[in-house]
């Protein structure tokens, strides 16, 4: 196949899984395309199509194939406690701790994700019930079981089971959990209250929340990676912070270790990694006119008052008229601004236009409505130098462009960042000479760090091909599983239709053998389908030499040409039940006057698919 043709089938395939999306609400779009192919080619195959654009065009003309369809893509192999060691692992140590962790009064949340045919949403049932009993679980257990398969849901929800399905279970369990009835065992309808069934994408709708297990086991696995991202997600969005997630054992979680940490890599369980809650709370005070709202506001006034005045960053605020208004401590202190300098022009200040000329960069912030910073700002005082990182900024009310109120100044002291720079800039000289002979060095190291790499990546790109064949190998297991049912239940009825033929052909030949009479039954052939033992002794030819030979063709003392017309009209339904007599010679050569008897042998809807022929001997004097 050339690579036009590729991806021209590519192309149709994500046609044909959009017209899917859009017809039926099934969104297979983030599955792994070599297992979907895989499965829509099996479909394809039941009707003799060998490509997807011929397979679209019979989907849109054949409604009817969508439910097998799904049905092949929507695998639905599941079991009671399958895996047996990690349900153990479940029951023995993870339920009982996070059970301890929980007041009795909590309830209990749990999600089965995927649950197919409900086997798994009613092995933790059991399992609760083991570890609580029979009425707490009752009162404080939810289980919530999903799937996007409705005729997987409705088998759930109506938990029938046969004997086989229940092999994992002793037989103990079977009688406490199971009602018999007929060849099928029924879940307790007391326990099974508190099982919720429903559908549910894993990629588009909406996660259940605020749960302490969450149970998708072999689910991920048909997704590729950025959808198991997307679910993933969710699924730390809905357990607790001290839940667990149950995952089947072809999946590994390797790519989102920043969502779960494992608590028993084994048995794939793992606990969410809790992101830190941001709190961003608004605070609207409204003026009630009161006495007691008066003195909470002052008490505000005065501590942003005295948090201003306190900051160890020298600030001044300057309003739109031009008048100085604030200064902190800090600025009152290094610029030596009196208190009766607040309330002045601030261009006849000092600090106005030393150490910087400001007033015309405040005209600049005003004009362009932002901030403006001055960074190295050199400050000459008698015994130092020090240096500073001016920033001009507009105040505006409630963040509106329209009404800026006045300007802050802030002053930040980088004298001490300065010095350090300088040091630095003499250790980086006197290191500069080490480096370069060292230059030499770090290239032969990169040049190894690079074949390194090179081959690290290499690793990683088989580690990355090996998941997904393990993955890609348990998909298929799942599927042979599948089909190896279907065979032996196929074998199981060939078995019993097997058993009905051979019975009713025991029954015809004792029928056959208890006739008195030579008895010969053709096909419209004249071909000869039974003989009897008495037409073995009559012509002395055994049933196995004549079988599927032309009765016509046999060279016995019979006269068989006379037969042709009567055995004709029989096949047309003509002259049905008709006698005639015959001069014949037996096998030990006597000569004999034989009665042959004709009538019709009907098939399935009346039609007639041959010949019954019966030959008795007759007297030669009888009439």
């Amino acid at each position: 196949m050339t690579n036009n043709q590729e991806r021209e089938e590519k192309r149709i395939f994500e046609s044909l899984l959009e017209y899917l999306k859009e017809t039926r609400g099934f969104d297979f779009t983030g599955y792994k395309r070599s297992t979907l192919k895989r499965r829509v080619t099996r479909r394809m195959q039941s009707h003799n199509i060998d490509n997807f654009g011929d397979y679209l065009d019979y989907l849109e003309v054949n409604p009817e194939e969508f439910e097998p369809l799904f049905n092949t893509i929507l695998i639905n192999v599941t079991a009671f406690f399958r895996d047996t060691e990690a349900w153990d692992y479940l029951h023995h140590q993870l339920l009982p701790q996070l059970l301890q962790q929980k007041d009795r009064q909590e309830q209990i949340r749990v999600w089965s994700a995927g649950c197919s045919s409900g086997e798994e949403a009613y092995s933790i049932a059991m399992l609760l019930v083991e570890i609580m009993g029979l009425e707490q679980f009752r009162q404080g257990v939810k289980i919530y079981a999903t799937d996007v398969d409705e005729e997987a849901l409705s088998q759930a929800r109506w938990a029938r089971y046969d004997s086989k399905a229940l092999e994992n279970l002793s037989e103990e369990w079977r009688q406490r959990y199971f009602e018999q009835v007929g060849n099928q065992y029924v879940f307790r309808s007391d326990i099974r209250r508190a099982v919720i069934f429903g559908r549910n994408d894993l990629v588009q709708d909406a996660p259940i929340s605020r749960l302490d297990l969450l149970i998708c086991r072999n689910t991920l696995m048909y997704f590729n990676a950025e959808t198991q991202k997307r679910i993933l997600a969710r699924f730390n969005f809905a357990l607790k912070d001290n839940g667990a997630l149950f995952l089947g054992k072809a999946e590994m979680l390797l790519t989102n270790s920043n969502l779960f940490r494992p608590l028993n890599l084994q048995h794939r369980l793992f606990t969410k990694v809790p992101k830190p809650k941001l709190s961003d709370r608004l605070l609207i005070f409204a003026q009630a006119g009161d006495e007691e709202s008066s003195e909470r506001l002052s008490e505000r006034v005065r501590l942003r008052e005295a948090a201003f005045n306190t900051s160890p960053i020298a600030q001044i605020i300057i309003d739109v008229n031009g008048y100085l208004v604030l200064a902190n401590m800090s600025a009152r202190s290094m610029f030596d601004i009196k208190r009766q300098d607040l309330g002045k022009l601030f261009r006849d200040l000092e600090i106005s236009y030393r150490p910087l000329e400001l007033r015309s960069i405040i005209d600049d912030v005003y004009r362009d409505r932002t901030s403006i910073i001055i960074n190295d700002v050199v400050r000459e005082q008698s015994d130092n130098t020090q240096y500073l990182d001016v920033q001009i900024t507009p105040l505006k009310e409630n963040g509106n462009d329209d009404q800026l109120l006045g300007v802050s100044v802030s002053f930040h002291d980088i004298t001490s960042y300065n010095q350090l720079h300088s040091k630095y800039k003499a250790s980086a000289q006197e290191l500069e000479t080490a480096n370069e002979e060292l230059q030499s060095s770090n290239e032969e190291l990169e040049t190894t760090n690079e074949e390194l790499q090179s081959t690290n990546e290499e690793l990683e790109t088989t580690n990355e091909e090996l998941q997904s064949t393990n993955e890609e190998l348990e998909t298929m297991n799942e599927e042979l599983e599948s089909t190896n049912e279907e065979l032996r239940t196929m074998n199981d009825e060939l078995r019993l239709r097997t058993d009905e033929v051979n019975q009713m052909n025991a029954f015809l030949n004792s029928i056959l053998e208890s006739f008195q009479t030579g008895v010969i039954i053709v096909n419209r052939e004249f071909h000869i389908i039974r003989w009897n033992v008495y037409s073995e002794e009559f012509w002395g030819l055994r049933s196995d030499e004549v079988q599927d030979k032309s009765l016509l063709s046999l060279d016995i003392g019979l006269p068989v040409d006379q037969l042709r017309e009567p055995i004709r009209n029989c096949f047309h339904g003509e002259g049905n039940h008709q006698t005639i007599r015959v001069d014949a010679i037996n096998r030990r050569g006597q000569s004999i006057q034989c009665q042959i008897t004709f009538h019709g042998l009907k098939g399935i809807e009346e039609q007639l698919h041959g010949a019954i022929i019966l030959v008795e001997e007759v007297n030669q004097g009888d009439g």
